[in-house]
């Protein structure tokens, strides 16, 4: 284990999960186990008659899908870079 590694533990849906992380990454990784755990009590409080891999599951579908959302938008924007870039390419060879 190199210097800039140690351990943590995150707690996520009642239970805790020891990690050896990089010291940059640990507010990454605890704010995504805040955010889990913010979207697992979400789904607890709206449904009562479901377990916790339920709300687990329930909340990993909507961070996917939104993971999803942002890929697709990132290409968007990249392919109309590339479009722009190809006008002007376009452009220069039409003058």
């Amino acid at each position: 284990m190199t210097d800039d590694m140690f351990s943590i533990k995150v707690q996520i849906a009642e239970r805790f999960y020891p990690l050896k992380i990089k010291r940059q990454d640990e507010e990454k990784i605890r704010q995504a186990a805040r955010l889990i755990n913010d979207k697992v009590l979400q789904y607890k409080q709206r449904y009562t008659d479901k377990d916790t891999q339920d709300f687990m599951a329930m909340a990993t579908l909507q961070f996917v899908i939104n993971l999803i959302d942002c890929e697709q938008q990132q290409n968007v924007v990249s392919l109309e870079k590339e479009l722009g870039s190809l006008s002007s390419e376009l452009d220069e060879l039409l003058k």
